[in-house]
């Protein structure tokens, strides 16, 4: 073999084998996957739901002034007007800057409507919304009555919910898994076998009392002159957490 032969199947020789130790390597590679259930005994999966209930501490109204105006500009001074009557009375009550935003603004032309011709603009109707936090729910009748009093004529809530529902969603927690592990003694029992362990917990969601649909106001029913006072009983409401448990039955 020549010289010139020999240094060209050297220089080969690397290149050919590399694919070769590759694969030798990934052949060799140890691979790992971890069993999805214990190698020994039954699985048994348990959805449970835990609950605790608390009184609503905190109520979210919508209070409005809808007014009527020949021009825009007329409709929106005078609503102008009396909002900042309302957002007054708002917070002679003691309602934090916080605790009151702007929800609304709203500008509409109002139409007539006739056959076989256009819409007439009448006059114009501006709308301005806030909505207020109630931290004090026993208080949030009276308030409500003082802003109708001073030209709120559009209300809507109350939203009630819990403010701080961390300590309540935790008893729920212990609930849900108190009761998951109930369910799971009552299978391994009938079954003839015995709770060894839980394996893994999943929570899969949590209610925590978050508002529910709200109670409607019409203004026809609001009447500064009123005799009876508004009133909103809280009541109670639930917070919940579901779970799924996985036990091991031996």
């Amino acid at each position: 073999m020549s010289m010139r032969k020999y240094l060209l199947l050297a220089a080969m020789a690397p290149a050919a084998l590399a694919p070769l130790t590759a694969a030798a390597q990934t052949q060799s590679a140890p691979t790992t996957v971890e069993p999805l259930v214990p190698a020994a005994g039954t699985v048994l999966d348990v959805s449970a739901e835990g609950r605790t209930t608390r009184v609503p501490d905190l109520a979210t109204i919508r209070a409005g002034v809808v007014s009527q105006g020949a021009t825009a500009a007329a409709a929106l001074s005078d609503n102008a007007q009396r909002m900042a009557r309302v957002l007054a009375a708002v917070k002679r009550a003691g309602i934090a800057d916080r605790d009151i935003q702007t929800a609304t603004v709203q500008l509409q032309p109002q139409y007539r409507y006739g056959d076989n011709v256009p819409p007439v603009i009448t006059g114009y109707q501006a709308t301005n919304t806030l909505s207020v936090r109630f931290r004090d729910v026993a208080r949030s009748g009276s308030v409500l009555d003082a802003l109708v009093a001073q030209g709120a004529n559009q209300i809507d809530g109350p939203n009630l919910s819990i403010d701080k529902p961390d300590a309540a969603l935790d008893e729920a927690r212990a609930d849900a898994i108190q009761r998951a592990r109930a369910r799971a003694e009552l299978y391994a029992k009938a079954a003839g076998l015995r709770v060894a362990r839980i394996v893994s917990i999943t929570e899969n969601g949590a209610d925590a009392g978050g508002p529910q649909p709200p109670m409607m106001l019409r203004a026809s029913a609001m009447r500064s002159d009123a005799m009876e006072k508004t009133s909103i009983a809280p009541g109670e409401r639930d917070v919940t957490v579901n779970v799924s448990v996985r036990f091991l039955l031996n």
